[in-house]
């Protein structure tokens, strides 16, 4: 799933658009060599590439943004944070975070004052799991909202902009009521933007 095909303009494209949804995705590839048993499914790099000056360029023109799974990372690593690149293998006492997609949940830990619990309203205890990957650190300018039990971070966002978020879990894939707020949270902001 993606938001927009690659272009050859993505300035272009967000200054048409009042908010941006950056979706699941492959992997992003670490600097240094894995061991052989741990499989990447890599995301290409023209398409980081795009996604990257989509994410830019959304941020100079101060749009709501929402990243999901791939999207929640590439926010972090635009604002100089790092990621796990393999959670069983940089974090072996991690549980395991790549459930059963229709069953497979884990429980979460929202920060109380963040503006993710308030679009959530009052949010989901439990959500699904469907990657590898994850953010380490978020970066100087991001903070951590949300974890999983075992520490992984679940979510991030960025407290001097009305709305800039990354999740870590896959809120379209839930059926609970409390994701959906997510969702309005970002149409709510973008109108708001259009309004300015």
């Amino acid at each position: 799933m993606r938001f927009a095909p690659i272009q050859d303009d993505p300035l272009a494209l967000v200054e048409r658009i009042d908010a941006l949804l950056l979706p699941g995705g492959d992997d992003f590839l670490p600097e240094t060599p894995y061991p052989e048993d741990v499989r990447f499914n890599p995301a290409s790099e023209l398409q980081v590439a795009f996604d990257r000056e989509l994410l830019v360029a959304a941020l100079e023109r101060r749009i709501p943004i929402l990243g999901i799974c791939y999207g929640a990372q590439l926010l972090a690593l635009e604002f100089g944070g790092s990621l796990h690149y393999d959670l069983g293998h940089d974090m072996p006492d991690a549980q395991d975070h790549q459930l059963d997609e229709a069953a497979g949940r884990h429980e979460l830990t929202i920060g109380k004052h963040s503006r993710l619990a308030a679009a959530l309203r009052p949010g989901p205890t439990q959500v699904n799991s469907l990657h590898h990957q994850a953010i380490a650190q978020p970066g100087p300018e991001l903070r951590v909202v949300a974890r999983a039990r075992d520490g992984v971070v679940e979510a991030v966002e960025h407290p001097a902009r009305d709305f800039c978020i990354g999740v870590q879990w896959h809120p379209e894939k839930l059926p609970v009521e409390a994701n959906r707020w997510l969702f309005g949270g970002l149409v709510a902001a973008a109108a708001e933007f259009a309004a300015q």
